[in-house]
């Protein structure tokens, strides 16, 4: 019997705590290759901290992150665990890209400079290359003209657009979403959602914080729902959509049913 792949992302025990406040209890999961992972539930459950700790943007108090089978932010020295060389930290996290509510672009500069600019900074790539690359990403994402626009004559969509690409151009192994459209006008979430279904197809790992309980359904391969800073269910999306089994997720879904006016 063939034994399964390790999981790309494992997380193992993980605590998060500003001062008194625990925003993170017990998180434990993992992601396989070329899966969908979304996380929801609703504001301050701690989903986006979730987020934020795999990448490293928000150190966790206790517990693992291995990427890649690579711990994350420490080293284990006498039994203990201690902060990780910066330098180190970097090369365990190239392997996430992170697209983030706001788009984060620089209003100076055109689009295609946006795509390019960290891989001629971080990666050290010819700038030629950089923008041949850049504009393949642009391209991807179904902005192949506007390479010489700047970020203000763009809608919020196309910002964001422009901010996956950015994340795609560097070839990370695991895309991040944090709630990517709760920024935009309703009728410009289709449009990236559009993107995020396609990169899905094409097998990119991603895991995505969203209120988009219909993409969720849609797309995820699994679903994770949190509480209180806590993993309440997980499971393959048309089960914990179609059957939930905690009343706290039952409620959830309900209230979302309501306001939506739709059923998933």
């Amino acid at each position: 019997m063939t034994a399964a792949p390790a999981p790309i992302i494992r997380v193992e025990h993980l605590f998060k705590r500003f001062g008194a406040l625990e925003v993170l209890r017990d998180v434990s999961l993992t992601v396989a290759r070329s899966e969908v992972l979304c996380v929801i539930g609703p504001s301050g459950s701690g989903k986006s901290t979730l987020l934020r700790a795999i990448a490293f943007l928000e150190p966790y108090s206790t517990g693992r992150i291995y990427i890649e089978d690579t711990l994350l932010g420490f080293v284990e020295q006498n039994g203990k665990l201690v902060p990780d060389r910066p330098r180190n930290i970097d090369r365990t996290r190239r392997h996430l890209g992170m697209v983030f509510q706001q788009f984060n672009l620089w209003p100076h500069m055109t689009t295609l400079r946006n795509v390019s600019e960290a891989l001629v900074l971080v990666k050290r790539i010819a700038r030629g290359a950089a923008e041949e690359t850049a504009r393949t990403m642009l391209a991807k994402v179904g902005l192949a003209d506007k390479a010489d626009t700047y970020p203000s004559r763009l809608s919020g969509g196309q910002q964001q657009r422009v901010a996956i690409a950015r994340a795609l151009a560097m070839e990370p192994q695991v895309l991040l979403f944090d709630e990517p459209t709760s920024s935009l006008d309703p009728e410009l979430v289709g449009e990236v959602l559009q993107v995020m279904k396609q990169l899905a197809a094409e097998g990119m790992t991603m895991i995505v914080v969203t209120h988009e309980m219909g993409f969720a359904a849609e797309v995820a391969d699994r679903v994770l729902f949190m509480d209180a800073g806590a993993i309440v269910e997980h499971g393959p999306a048309n089960q914990l959509f179609r059957t939930p089994h905690s009343e706290r997720l039952k409620q959830f879904l309900q209230t979302w049913k309501e306001r939506n006016l739709i059923g998933l």
